[in-house]
């Protein structure tokens, strides 16, 4: 008697590569340098992509610099913007003998009424005035062309203003179309309170087939890749406290890796999936943050699925682009800037055409010295950012045709869910987990 055996499923595969050597530091030595040249750089880079936009925006003005500036004379001028900020947090103040006996600064946000905008390039800096440009809105550290006139105070009242747009988008042919499948999750905080091994072991064996019937096996089957966009393990500070560790507090300290390794292991045994450090994993605390080391992952790391990437992180599948972060650019941008939503600070970083304006002054990057690696150059088909409150996503337009889905991925352990995009048609919905008990 024959048994018809399950007809055996094959997981998709897909092309990929890897963009991150732009955010690696390999070559480059520090030798005591300060922050100005990184401006220097973002400057260089931006001014000439904003002369050439200047003639289809008001080309019968002049431009100018901030010295060459007239009063009453209408031109154009292009630098940085420097915002001044009443309630920024400042080191001197943890000296300061006056201090209030209230505090004045909210802890999510330094926003004040009093804000206001500054210019500057090589030449000079100029205060800014005027209704078109709300301080609220902008940061330290973005690139922008603004139209208006010096006034007799010597301030320079704005009457327009441009900025970099969407940067140009390569058009892509797709190999295939069929449904193929990448799975974005963050915030697994494996090691802290709020952690449920259940819920991630409940994700692991969905994406490697293991859950569900034969349907729900077969759409697993169609997931082609794996992104952990940061904060993985969360490390209790009690342990680092700089004094040498005791045995027992040396177990503590590995058992949220040992933890995660078992479950990346089954996950490399399956599909390719990508790692990201974030701000409570073990890397550097500065962007770009380098890759995690393999040794924390002596299990998962000997398959060759088995990535460790940067953060931020750009990579290709099958020709559609992914440009991600871990979420401190967009976490620090809440803190100096307003906006409806997180999507709308994402969407400000690709028409300022960076990823992280807020470096180096209020978020920590590497002081580069011919370079500013977070210039966005081409335009991502998806960008990412995790760690978030929620799932939130958006498909912004640009002016050329670019076309880019935008998504704010949340923290597993608080909301049990990741988010599932489609490379046919960058369509994407949430996968939520969780565990209900019945008395």
């Amino acid at each position: 008697m024959e048994v018809d055996s399950p007809e055996q499923l094959q997981r998709k595969q897909s092309t990929y590569l890897s963009f991150d050597e732009n955010f690696e530091i390999q070559k480059e030595v520090y030798r005591g340098q300060q922050y100005s040249q990184i401006y220097f750089a973002r400057l260089h880079c931006m001014r000439a992509l904003l002369y050439s936009l200047v003639p289809n925006w008001k080309s019968h003005l002049p431009v100018c610099t901030v010295l060459g500036l007239e009063e009453g004379k209408e031109c154009i001028i292009v630098g940085t913007l420097y915002k001044h900020m009443k309630l920024k947090p400042c080191i001197l103040d943890e000296y300061s003998k006056e201090r209030s006996v209230a505090p004045l600064v909210k802890p999510h946000n330094f926003i004040h009424q009093d804000d206001y905008l500054v210019l500057e390039d090589e030449s000079g800096r100029v205060k800014l005035g005027g209704t078109v440009l709300s301080p609220s809105v902008y940061v330290t550290g973005v690139v922008i062309a603004l139209h208006g006139k010096e006034t007799s105070a010597g301030a320079f009242f704005v009457e327009d203003v441009l900025e970099a747009g969407l940067p140009p988008q390569i058009e892509r042919q797709l190999k295939s179309r069929e449904d193929k499948y990448v799975v974005f999750v963050s915030g697994l905080s494996i090691g802290s309170s709020s952690s449920n091994p259940l819920l991630f072991q409940l994700l692991v064996d969905h994406i490697t087939g293991h859950l569900g019937d034969e349907e729900e096996q077969g759409l697993a089957a169609e997931i082609v890749h794996l992104v952990i966009a940061g904060n993985s393990v969360e490390i209790s500070r009690g342990l680092l406290n700089g004094q040498n560790l005791a045995s027992k507090d040396q177990s503590r300290l590995s058992e949220p890796f040992k933890e995660l390794d078992i479950q990346l292991t089954q996950i490399a045994a399956s599909l390719p999936l990508d790692i990201m450090p974030g701000s409570s994993d073990p890397a550097n605390f500065s962007l770009p943050q380098q890759p995690l080391n393999r040794c924390l992952f002596p299990g998962s790391a000997t398959y060759n699925t088995f990535r460790s990437c940067t953060n931020p992180h750009c990579f290709e599948l099958d020709n559609i682009r992914f440009l991600g972060t871990s979420g401190q650019n967009i976490d620090d941008l809440t803190k100096y800037s307003e906006a409806k939503d997180k999507l709308d600070f994402l969407e400000s970083t690709l028409r300022w055409r960076h990823l992280a304006p807020t470096t180096p002054n209020t978020l920590g990057c590497y002081p580069f010295t011919d370079r500013d690696p977070f210039l966005i150059d081409s335009c991502p088909d998806v960008y990412f950012v995790g760690n978030q409150e929620k799932y939130e996503t958006r498909l912004v337009k640009g002016s050329e045709g670019q076309s880019v889905r935008l998504i704010c991925i949340p923290r597993f352990c608080e909301t049990g869910v990741a988010v599932v995009v489609n490379m046919r048609n960058l369509e994407c919905h949430a996968l939520t987990f969780g565990m209900q008990f019945s008395s």
